[in-house]
């Protein structure tokens, strides 16, 4: 191994080696040069040029064998000849080449120890300002990674603090709504009085089933209680499409929480890395990567989207709780409105039929005091007319008598004027006295039919009141004091 640009001794000077043959051989390849010097790649950086000096050394492979080398040489060296032309014969360089070539060869070296020198120089500020660079970087992503921590945090706290609002405003919707679907449901005990009231009504007989206020006002709260639970059911399905909205909602931001949690467990995880850490490794390749999908202005714009996406479905949800609430307020007031005026016609009416009632009941004791009185009356009637028989058959006794008077005694004198007169006078009052019995007894008869029709409408009246005052207020007591909806939890 000899270094390039330096004089070789000549192959002759050597000792004399035996030739093998008279033939010559065929000029052998030249020696093969390969290079000493391996470069050095750092790890992950395959790709850069490493520094490599200008000057190296060649290694030149003599491996032949010595009859080949004793032969190249025997055929490119000429004969043998004397010492003492030897010298005259082969040297080829004078002393000024011999010092001019040393002078060029300190030169050389001299310039190039001054250039490593200038190199390692060059090199130490190099990796000093290349260390100093990477500890900046180092530190600056620390620092950023610091600040997108705090970023994190502070969305993590804004988003912890809306999903908070949002279970709490869904937990209140999912109250209202239950009660929304109780209020309705229990409105159906208030419907069934109502519809019972009705169907007892019918049960009235004769006059008394008539269309009064008490069975409009009845069938206005029929309709009333109808319309109110199909109010109150379609409030109740508008609020359960809320609560899904409002789940979705909820998702988004636990979706949007669980992401942030995984992105500051790998971001406290990077910030606490060192390089003596044990975990880190070369990635090669990974800085070509570009995985990401936002930026920190759509990142923000995310959650913040999310949470202003929250922040309506809550206002939607609020709004629907206050719309609920006037409903509650607003149905409960007509509903109560409603059952106190019904309840008022029951009254009227039933003041109306006691009042009627008790009209007929004095009207059928006059009555049967007048069919009593009647009663006598005709028992009298009969006496006289059989009292006035006795002087009837005396007065035309008497004049039965004077008809048999002899001649001229049948004379019309004052007595026989006066039986006359008294005969038919007699005749005429039992003539009026059997026309006034028999007036009283049509009397009687009229004063029986009524106290029959008094009697069937007193038993009317007291069934009317049976059925609105025992059967149909006893039912309507057992409506709530207060409206149904507003004591529903």
């Amino acid at each position: 191994m000899e270094f390039l640009g330096t004089t070789q001794t000549a192959t002759y000077c050597g000792p004399k080696k035996p030739c093998g043959g008279s033939a010559l051989p065929s000029v052998a390849s030249g020696p093969t040069v390969q290079e000493c010097y391996q470069p050095y790649y750092l790890p992950g950086y395959r790709y850069l040029n490493a520094w490599r000096p200008s000057l190296f050394y060649k290694v030149a492979n003599a491996q032949t064998c010595l009859d080949e080398g004793a032969t190249c040489r025997s055929a490119l060296r000429p004969p043998t000849i004397l010492p003492a032309v030897r010298s005259a014969l082969f040297c080829r360089y004078s002393p000024q080449d011999w010092d001019q070539s040393n002078r060029l060869q300190l030169c050389g070296a001299e310039a190039s120890r001054l250039w490593a020198g200038r190199m390692t120089g060059d090199s130490m500020r190099l990796m000093q300002d290349k260390d100093q660079l990477t500890r900046q970087m180092q530190e600056g992503t620390c620092r950023n990674l610091g600040q997108r921590l705090s970023d994190i945090g502070f969305w993590k706290s804004e988003l912890n603090y809306e999903l908070e609002r949002l279970l709490n405003e869904n937990h209140s919707l999912d109250a209202i709504k239950r009660r929304l679907e109780c209020a309705a449901e229990e409105l159906r005990c208030p419907l069934q009085v109502a519809l019972e009231c009705l169907y007892q009504r019918e049960k009235r007989i004769g006059i008394d089933l008539v269309h009064d206020n008490v069975e409009k006002n009845l069938i206005r709260e029929v309709d009333m209680i109808k319309c109110c639970q199909e109010q109150m059911r379609k409030l109740a399905q508008r609020i359960d499409i809320q609560m899904r909205d409002n789940r979705d909602a909820q998702h988004a931001l636990e979706r949007d929480l669980e992401d942030k949690n995984s992105a500051e467990f790998i971001d406290e995880k990077c910030l606490n890395l060192r390089n003596t850490s044990d975990c880190i490794s070369f990635f090669h390749g990974v800085e070509k990567i570009d995985g990401t999908i936002s930026v920190p202005e759509t990142w923000a714009k995310f959650s913040n989207d999310n949470i202003r996406h929250s922040q309506n479905m809550r206002a939607n949800s609020i709004r629907l709780r206050e719309e609920a609430q006037n409903l509650f307020d607003v149905l409960a007031d007509q509903l109560w409105r409603q059952f106190t005026n019904t309840n008022l016609a029951f009254n009227a009416r039933i003041a109306e039929e006691t009042d009627v009632k008790n009209k007929l009941q004095t009207q059928l004791a006059k009555t049967l005091q007048e069919i009593f009185q009647t009663e006598n009356t005709i028992m009298l009637l009969e006496r006289s007319i059989m009292a006035k028989e006795c002087p009837l058959k005396v007065a035309q006794t008497r004049l039965e008598c004077r008809t048999r008077r002899p001649n001229v005694e049948l004379c019309r004198d004052s007595p026989q004027f006066k039986l006359v007169n008294e005969v038919f006078t007699i005749d005429d009052t039992l003539q009026t006295l059997k026309l006034r019995l028999r007036e009283t007894r049509d009397t009687m008869q009229l004063l029986v039919m009524t106290k029959c029709r008094l009697e069937h409408e007193l038993a009317i009246k007291a069934n009317t009141l049976c059925i609105d005052k025992e059967k149909c207020m006893a039912m309507r007591k057992t409506f709530p004091s207060t409206p149904c909806m507003g004591i529903c939890p």
